[in-house]
């Protein structure tokens, strides 16, 4: 893969990046998410990805809204991530498999 150049590239998002990389289980990443996010924040964070896994296993806008709660609009945007995005969800989603 290619050097990436973000829009949101920073040396404060650096930092961020490095924070999250240096994280080795289950329980520290709770640990640091608990402190830096709020639970609506993580809970959006989360429910993202359930959409993205369940875009990405053919599932349809009704079946994601049913399982997730997530709007019509945050399925779309998650949508146009994976197909037009910075490919962040397949990356993830291609390791997790």
């Amino acid at each position: 893969m290619g050097e990436y150049k973000s829009k949101l590239q920073s040396k404060e998002m650096d930092y961020l990046c490095e924070a999250v990389l240096c994280l080795k289980t289950k329980e520290e990443c709770y640990r640091f998410f608990d402190d830096i996010c709020t639970i609506n924040e993580i809970k959006s964070l989360e429910q993202r990805l359930q959409v993205a896994k369940m875009l990405n296993n053919k599932k349809t806008y009704l079946d994601i809204a049913a399982a997730t709660g997530a709007s019509t609009a945050t399925i779309s945007r998650v949508n146009r991530c994976l197909n037009y995005g910075s490919d962040g969800y397949k990356i993830v989603l291609g390791r997790l498999k």
